[in-house]
């Protein structure tokens, strides 16, 4: 009874525990499903779950055997319980082999995610290309494969948003450090020129220094030397060594190419390399014209230009990195297509900006960063050649603002002049004077101390002056790759302007100052003759400069010499208007005596007051070319004084009629006596040879000498004109006629008139047949 009762209980527990063994599976096999759909990870704890049942279920095998031996009766029911257990069994196994299959996939599909959300796209990439192309194949029959291989587009979208986020945050990166990347290629530049100029100045150590690599194939802009220089050598590049021992930070060391690199490779596996190769060139096109525009105070300062120089540099800087280290990413004609627009836009940007400057020291720093900036982009293969025009105009502008600036020179040194002759009282300062302008006067030599130049202070400035604008045009000539002959052209043309158009204006204002005297008037005579003297020397100056010989074919010559001719000539002029302003004051005042019935002994007080005048103004004119100016003295004195000659001539006192035209030899008896020093023999008598033959003439009345001889070398009144005599008979007769009424009633008086009558006669026949 103890026994079956046992068997009965034991049958029933049997029974429910095969019934909880079946939930339990059931269970399993909902949580298998779930598992594998969502976590691989409690897949694989289902397995291990399934892997203990087992174990439980071989347990449960050996108990079943017992009750197999010990109870018959239930061996039927037990033996198929038995088959379903192994049915489940295998079908427990079998799916556990598929799992242990799907295990990898899952596992990647884990890592894909990881990286993704790591950013590692690029090894995201070649995860799904490996999961979608050798994983999932494999389990390609699962639903949850098919739910990965349809997640897989969007995968690679998601990576390339991604990848494209990074591209965008690249650009504008880039933007921000064009600045900096272009400073320092401008200031490798600037060391290579430096390097270059010294290698140039000392050949000897030229075999020593090696040559720096070239720019334009440099990615990272490093600039790599070696100068295994002996001993004695290595002291001539020390402070340049120093500086070329500093590494200069490259562009891949301001700014990281990777994201640009990844996003390329992405596009490009996915075959979307044309969609982002167009992106990437439409928004570096986008940020070049955003560089390209300047800021509107740029023409303020040197460091507005620099800036701008700067990220221009910077952009192509990195496109060319950029064309150098991908494939096809950007290309040379794109490039070319970006630097034309940039030339043409940075040309506009400079004509416009350099126009503001005034500051010829500004606009000479300006052309310095130019040639700066061209040389850098010229290393890295762009053509250049229009920045060097540009630059030639700019010369232009840079010649105007000198000669702004050096009229504002030339004023300070006219107006500070005290035009008196420079006292030297001592060797030393007579050296310091011919050092400074060149002048040789042998008979000056001898004389002794204190003595003096002839000329002002305001010649050696002036002189220098021109020197320091000649060096100052020099400066703007360098590193333009001129030919000495196009430099010595620019220099001469510019020297030119600053002599006819700068300095001749100066001197034209100081002569017709309205205060200007006759003393400072000579002063600017005697200074101009010297300057134009030393136009000679400016000649050779510019020439040891050049190194161009003034005799070459197509060289501009100096117009220095016509400068100083017509400032003189001017300050001649300017006189002549004085002085015949001051005699026409002193002939207004003349008190004639023309009816004294004896002549007189002695010139009028006017005209002693006005020789007085004239011998203290000639005082002055030493040294002075004034024939021209004789010339002109003689008719201003006489014309007021032939007009009142007819007052008188119709007398029949021969003394009455001399001693009208005493007033008149007077002024020749003045310059008999040699009034001007410096004038040899007589040149002054000869400017009034004129006003002494007319006179001569009319007192021995000497017609018939005059007609006969009119015309001849020889003739003894070569230089009285027909002309004046006419006029000056004509004013005779009429005034003869006015004041004597009754004189036709004598006979001599009416054979004097038929005989003036006569004389004008033949001189108008003679005026005539002249004219004809």
């Amino acid at each position: 009874v103890r026994i079956l009762t046992l068997s009965v209980y034991d049958g029933e527990e049997h029974g429910r525990f095969m019934e909880k063994l079946e939930a339990r599976i059931r269970n399993h096999d909902r949580e298998i499903e779930k598992m594998c759909n969502f976590h691989y990870q409690g897949f694989v704890d289902s397995i291990t779950e399934l892997l203990k049942v087992r174990g439980e279920a071989q347990k449960l095998k050996v108990r079943e055997n017992f009750f197999l031996f010990f109870f018959p009766p239930k061996l039927i029911i037990a033996m198929e319980e038995l088959k379903q257990c192994r049915l489940q069994q295998r079908n427990i196994s079998a799916t556990v082999d598929k799992l242990t299959l799907c295990l990898p996939v899952l596992e990647m599909y884990s890592k894909l995610r990881e990286q993704m959300k790591s950013k590692r796209h690029y090894p995201a990439l070649k995860t799904l290309e490996h999961l979608e192309h050798t994983y999932l194949p494999q389990v390609s029959h699962y639903r949850f494969c098919k739910i990965m291989v349809d997640n897989i587009p969007k995968l690679r979208e998601e990576i390339k948003e991604v990848s494209m986020s990074d591209l965008k945050d690249f650009l504008e990166s880039i933007r921000k450090h064009s600045d900096k990347i272009g400073e320092t290629a401008m200031k490798q530049a600037q060391q290579q020129r430096n390097l270059d100029n010294i290698v140039s100045q000392h050949p000897r150590i030229s075999g020593g220094k090696k040559s720096k690599k070239e720019v334009c194939a440099s990615s990272d802009l490093e600039v790599k030397t070696t100068s295994p220089m002996s001993e004695q050598d290595s002291g001539i590049l020390d402070v340049e060594d120093e500086d070329e021992d500093e590494e200069v930070p490259g562009a891949q060391d301001l700014v990281d190419f990777s994201p640009v690199y990844r996003c390329l490779h992405i596009y490009s596996v996915l075959g979307a390399r044309e969609t982002f190769e167009n992106y990437y060139r439409k928004q570096r096109r986008k940020q070049a014209r955003l560089v390209l525009q300047p800021p509107s105070n740029m023409h303020e300062t040197l460091d507005g230009y620099r800036k701008y120089f700067n990220q221009i540099v910077g952009f192509f800087v990195v496109e060319d990195h950029i064309l150098h280290t991908t494939q096809g990413l950007v290309n040379r004609a794109y490039i070319d297509e970006l630097w034309e627009m940039a030339l043409s836009k940075t040309i506009a940007a400079l004509r416009t900006h350099s126009s503001y400057c005034s500051d010829p020291s500004l606009v000479l720093d300006l052309k310095n960063l130019i040639v700066l900036f061209a040389d850098t982009l010229q290393g890295y293969g762009f053509p250049v050649n229009q920045l060097f025009d540009m630059l030639l105009e700019i010369q232009d502008q840079y010649s105007e603002t000198l000669l702004k600036k050096w009229t504002g020179v030339f004023r300070n040194i006219l107006d500070s002049d005290n035009y008196s002759p420079i006292p030297v009282t001592n060797e030393e300062m007579y050296k310091k004077i011919v050092g400074q302008f060149p002048f040789q006067d042998a008979e000056l030599e001898k004389q002794p101390f204190p003595k003096k130049f002839p000329f002002s202070e305001f010649v050696p400035k002036v002189y220098n002056q021109i020197k320091e604008f000649i060096y100052a045009c020099l400066k703007f000539s360098e590193d333009l790759h001129l030919s000495s002959t196009e430099v010595d052209d620019m220099i001469r043309k510019s020297t030119n302007l600053l002599l006819t158009r700068t300095l001749s204006n100066c001197l034209q204002n100081v002569i017709k100052r309205k205060n200007v005297g006759l003393t400072e008037l000579v002063q600017i005579i005697i200074n101009t003759t010297h300057l134009e003297k030393s136009c000679k020397f400016l000649e050779e100056f510019i020439t040891n400069i050049t190194n161009v010989l003034p005799e070459t074919v197509h060289t501009t010559k100096l117009y220095g010499t016509t400068t100083f001719k017509d400032a003189r000539h001017a300050a001649e002029e300017e006189i002549y208007t004085n002085l015949n302003q001051k005699i026409d004051q002193f002939l207004q005042l003349a008190d004639y005596d023309w009816m004294a019935m004896e002549p007189g002994s002695k010139a009028s007080d006017y005209l002693v007051d006005l020789i007085g005048f004239l011998r203290s103004t000639f005082a002055v004119f030493t040294h002075l070319p004034l024939w021209s100016f004789c010339r002109e003295l003689p008719s201003s004195s006489s014309q007021p004084l032939l007009s009142s000659l007819s007052s008188v001539c119709q007398s029949p006192c021969p003394w009455l009629v001399k001693g009208a035209f005493y007033p008149l030899f007077f002024p020749t008896e003045f310059a008999r006596s040699g009034p001007v020093p410096g004038f040899q023999g007589d040149t002054l008598q000869l400017a009034f040879i004129d006003l002494r033959q007319l006179l001569d003439l009319f007192i021995q009345w000497d017609w018939s000498t005059y007609l006969a001889d009119y015309g001849q070398p020889t003739c003894k009144y070569l230089r009285v004109n027909p002309t004046t005599a006419l006029v000056l008979l004509e004013k005779m007769r009429d005034t003869s006629r006015k004041n004597n009424v009754f004189a036709q009633f004598r006979k001599n008086e009416r054979d004097k008139q038929k005989l003036i009558d006569t004389v004008a006669k033949q001189l108008r026949s003679l005026i005539n047949s002249h004219h004809s």
